[in-house]
């Protein structure tokens, strides 16, 4: 019995590990107001070739597949990403272009409420990740000016020091998000287990990294998202206007 105590109090009174604090957030219409991927589009073509406007009526062929899902989602962002920015765009120009998009981002396309909650879990120890199906590049521009290190994201494909249409891996949406998570992890050596994990997101789409995380917040929800949120308890932040 003495023993059974003893080991008991000398349990107590050592350290117990802590967990991997982390806050993944995804980006559209959770971080930012509206999507990102269109406008960003239409920002290369406003400011680098505007006559590039006129091959967007192409694009209705293959959006018309996409809204009848007889092409996935990639072909229609890489048919989108070789009208806007042709077959190839030299690294320094997308670069530059990235972080002039990231800049016009941080000025006017981001929820308020969303940058404060950022730092309110960043000063809390937490660990932020952005997860989400937009281009890493320009992705990893706006994280640097919100000082975000790990972004997680859809792969460019780059040949020659260029910039391609292709998406260089499965486009980082619904299950594969999850998956591409859980891969981050591994490269952290962070065992799931000792994780601690909230995720942020405005999509259904998302269920599965909801189902993945520890937490799951629902932020300026979709109507199904709303539902589901509703129907199992989830916390609601809606911040839109």
């Amino acid at each position: 019995m003495a023993k059974a105590k003893r080991q008991a109090e000398y349990a107590a009174a050592s350290p117990v590990p802590t967990k991997a604090m982390l806050s993944v957030f995804d980006l559209d219409r959770t971080l930012t107001i509206l999507p990102t991927y269109t406008p960003f589009l239409l920002f290369a073509i406003r400011t680098r070739a505007p006559w590039r406007i006129l091959l967007l009526p192409l694009l209705l062929p293959v959006a018309i597949l996409y809204a009848l899902r007889l092409v996935p989602r990639r072909t229609m962002k890489q048919a989108m990403h070789r009208a806007a920015l042709g077959q190839r765009l030299a690294e320094r120009d997308a670069a530059r272009l990235a972080d002039r998009f990231a800049r016009r981002l941080v000025a006017h396309g981001l929820y308020a409420e969303g940058l404060a909650l950022i730092e309110a879990e960043r000063a809390a120890g937490r660990r932020v990740v952005i997860a989400t199906a937009a281009p890493h590049f320009y992705t990893a521009a706006l994280a640097r000016r919100l000082g975000i290190a790990d972004v997680i994201a859809t792969d460019s494909t780059w040949r020659d020091g260029c910039l391609t249409p292709a998406i260089g891996s499965a486009n980082c949406y619904g299950g594969d998000k999850r998956h591409r998570v859980a891969a981050f992890l591994d490269r952290a050596g962070i065992a799931r287990d000792r994780a601690h994990i909230r995720f942020y997101s405005d999509h259904v789409s998302d269920l599965p990294m909801f189902g993945f995380a520890d937490e799951a917040i629902a932020v300026n929800p979709s109507a199904k998202l709303r539902g589901v949120a509703e129907a199992r308890g989830w916390p609601i932040l809606d911040w839109r206007r």
